[in-house]
């Protein structure tokens, strides 16, 4: 796939601005979706703001599967915003696609999912394992927190431990990465065909492109629910005595 992104240099750093305008994009919708989703709440809630509850509670039981109960109302609303981050940060890039060639002859793309971009999904894993410490830190101290992490149960298991901690920004980072990034490649390629012969093709193409859009959308969304599921996995080694 002869794609690139759109990159501008300002004082000598390359700056992504099809994922910077797709990460805004993204964030708009999260802000619009919750805005207008918790306006005018009701105590018997109905229409939209049972679909801000549905979510809302699916995080929750999320959470309640991994952490203690009395810690799950401290990180909910983080678990929330992840999970809204990450699905639909998987899903914009399913809705379209809008390519320009440049002079060269090269496709520079202007809508894609964040999380198709190595960089997003490594940069948001490093921030959780980061914020999971931190976590830890603020529970038991600096020594309390550094015994439970990484000398219990057994201090010779202080290496596979500190090294555990990089492992898990890369399988966090990448199995995402990995998943939507190969859906769009795909997609485009499917897309390719169908432009490629006229009707012919594109007669073949149209069922395989719907069917394989929604099995993009399933696994967008398992993805999101993985990603969620396993922070709050290492969230619980680091708030929770062993």
């Amino acid at each position: 796939m002869n794609e690139v992104s759109k990159i501008v240099t300002i004082a000598g750093l390359d700056f992504d601005l099809t994922v910077i305008g797709m990460t805004i994009l993204t964030c708009a919708i999260i802000f619009g979706f919750t805005y207008g989703c918790s306006r005018n709440l009701q105590l018997k809630p109905k229409g939209k703001q049972n679909v801000l509850e549905a979510v809302i509670d699916f995080v929750k039981g999320i959470l309640d599967s991994n952490l203690p109960k009395k810690e799950v109302g401290n990180y909910h609303l983080l678990a929330y915003t992840l999970f809204l981050f990450v699905l639909v940060s998987n899903m914009i890039g399913l809705m379209t696609k809008i390519e320009v060639h440049n002079a060269s002859g090269v496709a520079v793309s202007y809508w894609k999912s964040p999380t198709a971009d190595p960089m997003v999904t490594l940069t948001l894993a490093a921030l959780m394992i980061i914020l999971t410490n931190y976590f830890g830190i603020r529970k038991f101290g600096l020594h309390g927190y550094f015994v439970n992490s990484f000398k219990k149960p057994v201090s010779f298991l202080m290496p596979i431990k500190f090294m555990e901690e990089f492992t898990n920004v890369l399988t966090l980072g990448l199995r995402l990465y990995g998943n939507i990034f190969a859906g769009e490649v795909l997609l485009t390629l499917i897309s390719n065909f169908a432009a490629s012969k006229g009707i012919i093709t594109f007669v073949f193409a149209l069922p395989l492109e719907m069917v394989w859009q929604g099995f993009s959308i399933f696994i967008g969304g398992i993805q999101a629910y993985i990603f969620v599921t396993l922070t709050s996995v290492y969230l619980s080694h680091k708030i929770e005595a062993e």
